[in-house]
């Protein structure tokens, strides 16, 4: 019930928009898939994948990593 109230109100508030405001606001959403979608497959590639070859050795190295302290 909640999600229907919410999703009932972005869509007027789109309907009611000028076609300027919703202009922009399907140019931002493009970028956020370009910068989301397509730049995270082609230049980040999974580093814990790539360098550690069990779920342990991944859990390891991210727990020092966050409990480490900065110097």
């Amino acid at each position: 019930m909640i999600l229907k109230k919410i999703f009932l109100f972005y869509k007027e508030g789109f309907q009611n928009m000028s076609k300027t405001s919703r202009n922009l606001w399907i140019i931002i959403l493009i970028k956020l898939f370009i910068m989301f979608a397509i730049l995270k497959v082609f230049f980040f590639k999974n580093y814990l994948n790539e360098n550690f070859k069990t779920q342990e050795e991944k859990i390891e190295h991210v727990s020092e990593e966050l409990t480490k302290i900065p110097k």
